[in-house]
Order: structure tokens, then C-alpha cells, then sequence
């Protein structure tokens, strides 16, 4: 079938959740769907973008948001009862490109992804499936508890108008998914059990167990621009080293992802390595002992500690990661929930050796039965096909 894809991003490079969520389930509908992809953009490209994009695609389409329209966007938003989210990628010429291209391709079905799309596609009288992908609403109110007396009122606002909007939002699309339970359930709309549960996966061609020096004791992962992750890196260094180097001076904690923020570069020091921006994280989550994600605000599914599993690093993660990770053992990862838990499992995965491969191996097992992108995008597959409904009747 033609199906047409809307996206907020780009999905390339991957160096964010809805970028990797939309690159490999659109490689793998490819296989059976001819993919017209129209992505709104705010970035410089990379260089290779647009070749990647097109081994499986049949159509790209880019529209570039002009940076002067953005604040206007937000502005029309703000007076109005829309999320400001949505009025950053709302552009009125998008919307006439969105309209002509529908018109002219004639698509099967439509999948948008994240509500920031929903605006532009969501009077079309086609089928069309929404991806939530996370309950923003949620992390929003999270982000609110967390930020500075000035940003704390926007923050508000913005929570509330997601919460009315992924309510509103929900009867205009024949199809809804998620990323995991947990989001489902915070999604504020009384038939939020139609939402179906699509689960991230792991590439194991690139993500799989390698050898390699060790250089660093601990490893976190992700954009480090993003709030969430700007948080609990700051947790990391500021709550958990200090009591940590007690026991092990030497102690080298790295940082690795894209676009730092200030607040994350400030944190670097003998004992931590901020990295940027990298080619291959792969190497890092190789050349590192143990993964740690006290992840304590943010919403969806942690690609990082998937990846980490994968390739049998130790996870020493939060109670709200494990809960979206669906971790119910301690023996696939280990949950803490206070500075003084963190210092005991980091000074046990690296004084024990037994109980390093323990904990390895069985997160390897958890992540190889339950994240397979090939199996969750087939639910994907099924819901738009309407094969799912068929095997239900």
C-alpha cells in the first residue's frame, strides 16, 4: 500500500528517541509499503541524509521551517488553547504542501508521528494512525516540578493545554499506539485502552557484545540538550560521584551524546569525560563497565539501556526507567531509588566480577526476548492493515 509518513524531524542522524522510533520502523515497512515521507525541519542536514532516507522511501519530502515564522507560530499557539510544541512545527505552507501531496500521491493510510503533526493531517478522510509514541503531557508536568520559578508558569501552561490536546486529539485518528504501558495509561482520554502498545526495538546487527578496553567505570547516554538527560547527568555528577570517589578515586565517568548543553559541559572534571557528539556510540558503550540512568523526569522507553543490554553492559538504572523498561527483576537491571542505592550498586558491579556478568547477561536476555524491531514494528504493520481487527473477528 502507499502510506504516507509525517514526521516533526528528520530521521537521520539518530541521535533522538522519535528519530531512531521512525527510522527503523520506516526501513521495515519498506519491505512491504511503498513510504511517501514528508518531514518538517529545523536543523542543517546531515550530508548523508538524504541518500539514507531515499534507499527506503519511495518519496522525501523536507520542508524547512523558516527560523523568523517560528516565533510567530508559537505566538498565534500561545493566544490560542493549542500547545506551544505544536505551534513550533505548525506552518501554514506546510500545510498547503501536506494538502497537495496527499491529494496528488492518494495514500492508503497516514502515519504521523507524535501529536506535534496531528494539526496538519487530522480532517484528512483517509485512514490514519497516530503514534503518541510518549505521554508528553506527563513529562511536561515532570519537567514542571523540576525547573526554575520563572520557567515554571510557561511550563504549566503547557502541560495543560497537552493534556486537553492528547484527549481532544484522540477521535480523529481510526488508530492510536504508544511506546509502552505506562504511557498509555497517562494518556488523559477514557478509551485509552484502544491505544496500542508498539515497543522500541534494538538494531542487534550494530548493538551486540564486543571486546574492548576498558576506559570508563560508568557511561551515561543520550542527547545531552535534552532537559531529562541534562537532569540526571547533573544527578550523576553532583549527588552520586561524591559519594562514589569515597571508594574509588580514579573513577571516570563519561557523558556521551550530542549537543551538551552548558549545564552539562560545566560538569566536566578530572573524574568526568563529556564527549558530543559521536560517530559511533557503540565504542563507548564497549570501552564502559557499567550503564547509569537515574532518570527521574521524561517519559517513553529508554533507547540508551536497550542499547547498553544489548551489548551485555550492566544497567544501573531509576524505578520510573525500569517501569517503562517493564523490568521486574532485579536480576536484568538493577533498580535504585536514592544517592546511597546508586553508591552501593556501582560499588558492587565493580568490585564483583560474578555478579557484573550476572546482572550482563540476563539484561542481555531481557533485552534479545522482548525488543526486536522487526517484531514490535510487525504490530505497527498489523494495525495498519487491519489484519489485526481480521484475526480479532
Amino acid at each position: 500500500m502507499k502510506l504516507f509518513v509525517i514526521l516533526s524531524r528528520v530521521p537521520y542522524p539518530l541521535e533522538k528517541g522519535d528519530k531512531l522510533r521512525a527510522f527503523n520502523q520506516l526501513q521495515i515497512l519498506s519491505k512491504k509499503h511503498d513510504i511517501y515521507l514528508f518531514a518538517l525541519n529545523d536543523i542543517v542536514l546531515h550530508k548523508d541524509t538524504v541518500n539514507i532516507l531515499f534507499s527506503f522511501c519511495k518519496e522525501v519530502h523536507i520542508f524547512n521551517l523558516p527560523k523568523k515564522n517560528i516565533f510567530w507560530n508559537i505566538a498565534r499557539a500561545f493566544f490560542s488553547d493549542k500547545p506551544l510544541q505544536c505551534g513550533y512545527f505548525y506552518n501554514p505552507k506546510a500545510q498547503l504542501a501536506v494538502n497537495e501531496l496527499i491529494a496528488k500521491i492518494k495514500p492508503d493510510h497516514i502515519y504521523a508521528q507524535l501529536i506535534r503533526t496531528a494539526e496538519y493531517i487530522k480532517n484528512q478522510s483517509i485512514k490514519k494512525t497516530l503514534d503518541y509514541q510518549d505521554a508528553l503531557s506527563k513529562g511536561m508536568f515532570r519537567l514542571t516540578k523540576r525547573t526554575s520559578f520563572g520557567k515554571r508558569w510557561l511550563f504549566s501552561i503547557e502541560y495543560k493545554r497537552l493534556l486537553k490536546y492528547e484527549s481532544d486529539i484522540f477521535p480523529y485518528f481510526d488508530h492510536k499506539t504508544i511506546i509502552t504501558e505506562t504511557d498509555r495509561d497517562l494518556i488523559p482520554h477514557p478509551r485509552r485502552e484502544e491505544i496500542v502498545v508498539v515497543p522500541n526495538g534494538i538494531d542487534f546487527k550494530l548493538f551486540y557484545p564486543r571486546e574492548s578496553e576498558k576506559k570508563y567505570d560508568l557511561i551515561f547516554a543520550g542527547n545531552m540538550s535534552y532537559l531529562p538527560n541534562v537532569f540526571t547527568a547533573e544527578y550523576i555528577v553532583n549527588k552520586i560521584l561524591p559519594l562514589i570517589i569515597t571508594l574509588f578515586p580514579n573513577i571516570c565517568i563519561v557523558l556521551c551524546g550530542a549537543n551538551p548543553s552548558p549545564r552539562v559541559k560545566r560538569l566536566q572534571s578530572k573524574n568526568v569525560v563529556v564527549t558530543g557528539w559521536v560517530e559511533n556510540i557503540q565504542e563507548y558503550y564497549a570501552q564502559s563497565r557499567v550503564f547509569i540512568a537515574p532518570m527521574e523526569v521524561g517519559t517513553g522507553l529508554q533507547n540508551k539501556l536497550l542499547e547498553a543490554m544489548a551489548m551485555k553492559i550492566p544497567c544501573i538504572i531509576s524505578s520510573l526507567a525500569g517501569t517503562s523498561l517493564n523490568v521486574v527483576s532485579q536480576k536484568d537491571a538493577i533498580v535504585c531509588s536514592s544517592p546511597a542505592e546508586y553508591m552501593h550498586a556501582i560499588e558492587t558491579l565493580l568490585s564483583q566480577e560474578q555478579w557484573h556478568k550476572f546482572i550482563a547477561e540476563n539484561g542481555y536476555k531481557f533485552v534479545q526476548q522482548n525488543y526486536n524491531w522487526e517484531h514490535t514494528t510487525q504490530i505497527l504493520n498489523d494495525l495498519i492493515c487491519g489484519e489485526q481487527k481480521e484475526k480479532e473477528d
